[in-house]
């Protein structure tokens, strides 16, 4: 630990991240607060569009704020800061770089001489273990070894804060558990030569048994909705009913609706986001709850387990299929509506009229694109006119997102025909 260091490293005050669009300012974060203390490993835990990553990328002087402010060590933040590091998702190691260069670049750029340059390497390599491996190429090895490099890498530095940005989400199961665990016990034995770390993560199971505290952001705006005191000392056990209890608790928060959410009619808009959800994983969800043991309802942390998904892949099938009037959620549970068990009874066809006339009912968007379809005397219309109709609510890619997720369903349930070399949409060929 860096003695000098005050108790609170980190504290950020009402940030917010906006951005304009014909139809209004578009919110990512909107008045978070946070603060960090010196021992402390905190975890930003929220769905897709809850900002965690664009957070994490302010606290690390990337991207500054429309509003608010962060201090750091007790000083304004107005840029990249000394004593901050990062380990992203995707490895991003230099090819062409043995490992021991990898990990020298950071304090090469920061120019600090050759040999101790090379000795701090070394011993960062020796700490994260892989030694033996410092002059192989990232080519060569494990996606869990090339993480293992990126982690040497921002240790090299001595941070005061390690920001991590869903570091075990691009490997297997056993890999990110194995990787998990020993950075744990390099971090409960003081053998890090770090302070804090924040972690952001879409895994609640990896938040509880990581974290002292859990912050919880919600979507579109990101906002700061709850603070979740983890009080299990480590080595935490995963099988403790007190650990599965509280994963139930989170997953409980994470589904429900705020008030204001509550109160309006809980339907789409035009210009609303539509997440990436396969038809594959919307059937297979509907037909695993119709069967035993669920018989139609089931508790979601079970469920996840079961189909081996996490957090981010579970909760927009789900979410989806509310939406759709085929599903409720609740206190953490999943329930299937009448309209969803009539689906698990189907047979292929009956299914795809059924999801149709849903879609159809409950996703304005792809209601427009079949109005604009039989409307038109060629029945045709390119991806452009409604991808610029999107962009006045959207960020390009959040349109571009949305238009994919459309296309995906409108062409499963018939509704639509879509030609991806001409980018048109037409009602040829379908039945």
């Amino acid at each position: 630990m860096h003695n000098t260091i005050p108790n609170e490293i980190l504290n950020v005050r009402q940030v917010g991240v906006g951005f304009q669009k014909a139809q209004g300012e578009q919110r990512v974060l909107d008045g978070v607060d946070l603060s960090l203390k010196k021992g402390e490993i905190v975890g930003l835990l929220g769905r897709s569009g809850s900002g965690k990553s664009t957070l994490l990328r302010i606290i690390a002087g990337l991207i500054r704020p429309t509003e608010g402010e962060v201090n750091y060590c007790g000083k304004p933040l107005k840029g990249p800061a000394e004593g901050v590091a990062m380990v992203f998702q995707t490895f991003a190691l230099f090819p062409w770089l043995t490992v021991l260069e990898n990990v020298e670049a950071g304090l090469e750029a920061l120019g600090v001489p050759a040999k101790e340059r090379r000795e701090r390497a070394l011993k960062a390599i020796d700490l994260i273990g892989l030694d033996g491996f410092e002059s192989a190429y990232p080519r060569e090895m494990s996606g869990g070894m090339r993480q293992r490099v990126g982690f040497a890498r921002a240790l090299v530095v001595n941070p005061t804060l390690l920001l991590m940005d869903e570091p075990f989400s691009a490997l297997d199961v056993l890999t990110a558990e194995t990787l998990r665990t020993d950075l744990l016990d390099l971090w409960n034995d003081g053998d890090l030569p770090i302070d804090s770390i924040l972690i952001v993560t879409h895994n609640i199971e990896e938040a509880v048994f990581m974290c002292d505290r859990i912050l919880l952001l919600s979507s579109n705006p990101g906002r700061m909705v709850a603070e979740i005191t983890v009080p299990f000392p480590h080595p935490r056990n995963r099988l403790d009913p007190a650990f599965r209890q509280l994963v139930d608790d989170i997953y409980a928060k994470m589904t429900a609706r705020p008030a204001a959410d509550a109160a309006r009619k809980a339907g789409l808009e035009l210009g609303s986001w539509l997440p990436q959800v396969s038809t594959n994983l919307l059937a297979g969800l509907i037909e695993t709850l119709a069967q035993q043991p669920y018989n139609g309802r089931a508790d979601l942390p079970e469920i996840a387990q079961s189909l081996h998904l996490e957090v981010d892949d579970l909760f927009p099938v789900a979410e989806f299929l509310q939406h759709m009037g085929f599903a409720e959620l609740s206190e953490g549970d999943i329930m299937l509506t009448h309209f969803g068990k009539l689906f698990g009874e189907f047979d292929t066809q009956e299914r795809k009229q059924l999801f149709a006339a849903q879609l159809v009912r409950t996703v304005p968007l792809v209601s427009r694109i079949a109005t604009v379809l039989h409307e038109r005397p060629g029945q045709r219309a390119p991806r452009e006119r409604f991808k610029q109709e999107l962009e006045d609510f959207l960020s390009d890619e959040a349109a571009e997102e949305t238009l994919d997720s459309v296309i995906n369903w409108g062409r499963y349930a018939e509704i639509f025909n879509y030609d991806d070399q001409t980018e048109m949409f037409s009602l040829e060929d379908v039945a």
